[in-house]
């Protein structure tokens, strides 16, 4: 399987706080579950991934190019869509204008530019709001315009934080639908979530991180295999998830 970013070393940081301490990872083509606890460094890993903060420590490496400048940062960022959990726009803006300050954010070529807005907006499924303004909208349709806001361009890394927060379960299916579109048509994905049952509904691999390190890698089937008696959760794949947090509370 094809690896399209690739963490080795990372020390990061704010201030004199250290949040990931010697992290190592590897993101391949397919869905990838990041799961762990508030404040175990799922955003500021995300955020580094996205090249919005450059490594303190250690190597980050996009496609074949080591990010170890603004330059090399800026360029690499044309294969990189980032989704934060609470993303920021003007209201007065429709969806189109909107996914198309997005491109030219990302250095979407001018030539380029309309078709890739118009093509990632149809592919959240938004093509019949496109003139509508942005604080009309539903919060389910304000993920997807985020969603599409990610796509477009068809970067090959596709970096998402707690997008199904404030979803209702209609519009959760609705957006695992989309993920598995995306895996489909040959995107990396990285999922950042709490919410278990979607990790088991759509990804290929997760990592799961404690203290600013990722603890434990591999396929949600080995994950639910970890459960131990007695362990909470409602599913397999839960009570394996809380089976490893509680073992590493042991072990610490």
């Amino acid at each position: 399987m094809e690896t399209v970013a690739e963490v080795r070393g990372l020390g990061q940081g704010y201030g004199r706080r250290q949040v990931i301490t010697d992290l190592n990872l590897d993101i391949q083509l397919g869905v990838l579950g990041l799961l762990g606890p508030n404040g175990a460094g799922k955003t500021t890993l995300l955020q580094t991934l996205a090249t919005i903060l450059p490594p303190r420590r250690g190597t980050l490496r996009i496609g074949t190019e080591v990010v170890d400048s603004a330059r090399k940062a800026r360029r690499v960022r044309r294969e990189i869509g980032y989704l934060p959990q609470h993303f920021g726009y003007y209201p007065a803006f429709s969806v189109y204008d909107f996914v198309r300050y997005c491109a030219w954010l990302r250095g979407v070529p001018e030539s380029e530019a309309h078709a890739a807005t118009v093509a990632a907006i149809g592919f959240v499924g938004l093509s019949e709001r496109s003139d509508a303004r942005l604080k009309t909208l539903s919060g389910g349709m304000i993920r997807r315009c985020g969603i599409a806001s990610a796509i477009v361009g068809s970067p090959r890394l596709i970096l998402l934080d707690e997008p199904t927060v404030g979803l209702d379960p209609a519009q959760r299916l609705e957006f695992r639908t989309l993920i598995r579109r995306l895996r489909r048509e040959g995107k990396a994905v990285v999922l950042s979530t709490h919410l278990v049952e979607d990790v088991a509904a759509v990804c290929d691999r997760v990592a799961v991180m404690a203290d600013g390190r990722v603890t434990w890698q591999g396929r949600p089937d080995e994950l639910a295999a970890l459960a131990v008696p007695g362990a909470e959760g409602d599913t397999a794949l839960e009570r394996g998830y809380m089976s490893l947090l509680g073992a590493r509370k042991v072990a610490v």
